[in-house]
């Protein structure tokens, strides 16, 4: 039987359709084959093969402890005086979708480095004084006549955190997708009395890091955004980390999963603004971690008196519990393990060690050594508790440091 027009014309549509797919894709190849790395040219991609024997021992220490763990993916760069001793990343980040170094995941308080390190850079210039009281710029804030950048930048104000607070919880659990205010953060500490007097102890919170933001865009008329950018991120090249105004998360993604709510689920765009202040929500990858890692750990960007200060800015020997504060909250503070200008002093080690729905981070350095580690890490359902990202990055640096152990907990 002889085809209908109606067919011929269908059939000729479909060849069509395959012969121009068969074009495309033979034009495609050659100009994919000439990028470095995963199509569309990324710079962070696995160490080319074969491994020195460093590299390899450091990926047999990950791989087990991935395992040992359970977790969904792990992502991981080392460096020695800024050059790569091993870039990969291993496992999934969804089902059947491998996970890539050049992924992005969030970074929360990896930020408040970068900030600190701002306050620090606007100090040396005479533009402010660390131990000025903050009422010129935040003159609702109560005590703001006893309260200063350094207290804010170093947690030592006696604001309560909102993120430990049982009514802010109750609040962001059931609403993860919930879009925060500043205002609506602030309310929870400013509802409780202080810890203590300001400067006389230490307690962490986020509340500290909101208003300091604040501050230093008052004090430059400049969004802490832009800031960063042009202080800390962009002279360092850290080109894959930025701020999300929204919960959105610039391809190719690292996926997040959680049971913090009692059940195992995706927790990727969860709204991340209750962890800082607009603004200051970043997104990175593990290269740019492990620079940030490098260049705040070693005070790149600040004189050699300011980095002092940066690890030390007062507050070894505060903290210790009172009648007025538990030693939980208000945690001694010692010459061992300290928090510095957002940092946090272990051992020698310059960390920071963001974990929150779903996503685990550290970048960690040693400056004796000029070791930097940078460490992600994702969950499966029988994952353990806690940021496991700190785990891998201890045992690798028991293996590459261990006179200097990264015993962070």
């Amino acid at each position: 039987m002889r085809p209908t027009p109606t067919r011929s014309r269908s059939r000729r549509a479909l060849l069509c359709a395959v012969l121009l797919a068969l074009t495309v894709q033979t034009a495609a190849a050659p100009a994919l084959a000439s990028r470095p790395g995963r199509p569309g040219g990324s710079d962070c991609v696995r160490t080319e093969r074969p491994l020195d024997g460093k590299a390899r021992r450091i990926l047999d220490i990950t791989r087990k402890a991935k395992s040992d763990l359970k977790l969904k993916s792990v992502q991981l760069r080392v460096t020695v005086d800024g050059h790569e001793v091993v870039t990969d990343a291993l496992g999934e980040s969804m089902t059947g979708v491998p996970a890539e170094p050049d992924m992005h995941f969030r970074a929360g308080s990896v930020a408040f480095a970068h900030i600190a390190t701002v306050l620090l850079q606007l100090v040396e210039e005479g533009r402010v004084g660390l131990d000025d009281t903050v009422e010129r710029w935040l003159p609702h804030l109560p005590k703001a006549d006893r309260i200063t950048l350094r207290m804010l930048a170093d947690n030592t104000t006696g604001l309560h955190d909102y993120v430990t607070d049982p009514a802010f919880l109750a609040e962001l659990v059931p609403h993860p997708f919930r879009q925060w205010t500043p205002a609506e953060l602030l309310a929870y500490p400013l509802k409780h009395s202080f810890w203590y007097e300001p400067g006389t102890s230490w307690s962490y919170s986020h509340a500290n890091y909101l208003l300091l933001v604040a501050a230093l865009e008052k004090i430059t008329g400049t969004r802490i955004d832009r800031l960063v950018r042009e202080r800390v991120t962009g002279p360092l090249g850290m080109r894959n980390t930025r701020n999300g105004f929204t919960p959105d998360i610039p391809g190719p993604v690292l996926h997040a999963f959680t049971s913090d709510r009692g059940f195992y689920e995706e927790s990727t765009f969860w709204n991340p603004s209750w962890t800082t202040a607009p603004g200051a929500v970043i997104t990175t990858h593990i290269c740019d971690l492990a620079t940030s890692a490098r260049a705040v750990g070693s005070g790149e960007l600040l004189s050699h008196r300011s980095y002092r200060t940066l690890l030390n800015p007062g507050t070894v020997g505060l903290g210790g519990g009172t009648a007025r504060c538990p030693a939980s909250i208000c945690l001694k503070q010692t010459e061992a393990k300290h928090f510095g200008l957002g940092v946090i002093v272990v051992n020698g080690w310059v960390l920071q060690n963001p974990s929150f729905s779903g996503y685990a981070a550290i970048q960690a350095y040693l400056p004796s050594k000029r070791l930097a580690l940078a460490v992600s890490a994702t969950k499966t359902p029988t994952t353990p508790e806690g940021n496991m990202a700190e785990v891998v990055a201890r045992r690798i640096a028991a293996a590459l440091a261990p006179n200097d152990p990264l015993a962070i907990t």
